[in-house]
């Protein structure tokens, strides 16, 4: 089992988080905490203002969990490893900017529960995705059971987890499990085209705008709304509102601070 760990590049205000783990970017336990403290430095961090996470190489994004974490497992140390998994993705989701999973391949178990924790999902057209853990007596502990059936629905999740089905990309697209279905090499440029745009956006706009958005799966529509609006009040208490009306009155560029 190797203890490599995922790799951080910076471009501009966005931080490409590269799964790097050869030949298919499992995770270990080194791997997993080193991911949640990565993530934790960079939410600190207030000149990024979105990541892309990808694999290394262009056959995988992730194919999971290493298995030989489980083999000597017992309840206890289960309990923690999904712990360690569960934290990493829930960490990402919470993430306040955006967040955009650039999947180069083949993208299973726990590596489809990290893109199913991002925003959006951009899938080369070779890519493979699935939850197989069932498959070796597992189930999805990093949110899969969970996320899931919001993006594509009860039926598919059942088939995906229950049966073990993997889709393809253009299925991926079909039942909403990914947002956009690229040639072979272009999904992570696709990903950072969508970072440049969120840099034309206020940044407290952005993050109150996620948390309402993230927030609806949980609550009635009055109350989304009630939290929506203030919310929208709450903006005001900075600069932003002001200074992003004022620019396309002036019919120039935002400045944010």
């Amino acid at each position: 089992m190797s203890d490599s760990e995922p790799r951080i590049e910076i471009v501009g205000r966005v931080a490409v988080l590269i799964l790097d783990c050869p030949p298919a970017n499992t995770f270990s336990v080194t791997a997993l905490a080193a991911l949640d403290s990565q993530l934790a430095r960079l939410e600190q961090d207030r000149n990024i203002d979105a990541i892309v996470v990808t694999g290394a190489g262009d056959a995988f994004f992730s194919a999971g969990d290493d298995l030989h974490m489980f083999v000597n497992a017992d309840r206890a140390g289960a309990r923690e490893l999904g712990r360690l998994l569960a934290a990493a993705a829930a960490r990402l989701a919470r993430f306040r900017g955006l967040t955009v999973a650039a999947i180069n391949g083949y993208c299973l178990g726990a590596g489809l529960e990290f893109a199913l924790a991002c925003d959006i999902r951009i899938c080369e057209q070779h890519a493979l995705l699935g939850l197989p853990e069932a498959r070796v007596g597992l189930l999805p502990c990093g949110g899969g059971t969970q996320r899931l059936p919001w993006l594509v629905g009860e039926g598919w999740a059942k088939r995906m987890i229950l049966c073990g089905e993997q889709v393809d990309a253009d299925t991926a697209l079909r039942i909403r499990l990914v947002e956009e279905v690229v040639p072979k090499g272009d999904a992570y440029d696709t990903a950072l085209g969508l970072a440049d745009k969120l840099a034309r956006q206020s940044p407290k706009a952005v993050a109150a705008s996620k948390r309402l958005i993230d927030g609806a799966r949980h609550q009635a529509l009055e109350t989304g709304h009630a939290r929506e609006i203030e919310a929208f009040s709450m903006l005001f208490e900075s600069d932003e509102p002001k200074e992003g009306v004022n620019a396309f009155l002036e019919k120039r560029d935002p400045v944010w601070k």
